[in-house]
């Protein structure tokens, strides 16, 4: 995507690629600094999150175009919070949530993600999706503000440019990680989070 092009002036657009609105296209503004995970690296990270999403509260910090949170609900999640502080991108999520008709289980929030994490929870989420725009540098801010918005046993997706290293907060293991010659995605989970040994393999 075209870093610099105005989101009134143009738009892309970003398929879900599973699930029940499996190859269902919305539209997208093309906004700088806008880079949805790839269909790729999506279809990796919910194969390793499948035995989690039935009925888990996703919380997609720095949502965009919306892809992980919503792909999550496609898949089986039971509720998602999309935090976008961008006004454009949050008027097209909430214009692509209507659409899917998923106005009961996801809610669009248009804020700062730092300055929302500072707020008291009104949950705690099972699922958490941090992709921020890669020039802003805001992993270790937003990883510093997660804790109080988290379930006990609740997984952390992490995406990052390719060969950054990212340091975590104390109580974090990693599950699985993987990369493209673009980007760095890491799945972890909180330490008191268990899977059964065949969720292990």
């Amino acid at each position: 995507m075209k870093p610099r092009t105005s989101p009134a002036a143009a738009t892309g657009q970003v398929r879900i690629i599973g699930g029940k609105w499996r190859n269902t296209k919305l539209p997208v503004p093309l906004a700088p600094g806008l880079r949805p995970s790839s269909d790729r690296v999506r279809e990796t990270l919910f194969n390793w999150l499948m035995p989690r999403l039935g009925g888990a509260r996703v919380l997609d910090l720095f949502a965009g175009s919306g892809a992980l949170g919503l792909e999550a609900i496609s898949r089986g999640a039971a509720q998602a919070t999309l935090v976008e502080r961008d006004a454009a991108l949050a008027r097209q999520l909430r214009e692509s949530v209507a659409k899917l008709g998923a106005q009961g289980q996801v809610e669009v929030v248009q804020a700062d993600a730092l300055h929302w994490l500072a707020q008291r929870p009104s949950g705690l989420a099972d699922i958490v999706f941090i992709d921020p725009p890669f020039g802003d540098g805001l992993w270790d801010a937003a990883l510093a503000g997660l804790g109080p918005h988290l379930a006990a046993d609740a997984w952390l997706y992490l995406e990052s440019p390719a060969g950054q290293t990212l340091r975590l907060p104390p109580g974090w293991l990693l599950h699985r990680e993987g990369g493209t010659r673009e980007v760095g995605f890491a799945l972890y989970r909180r330490a008191a989070a268990t899977l059964s040994p065949d969720q292990n393999a």
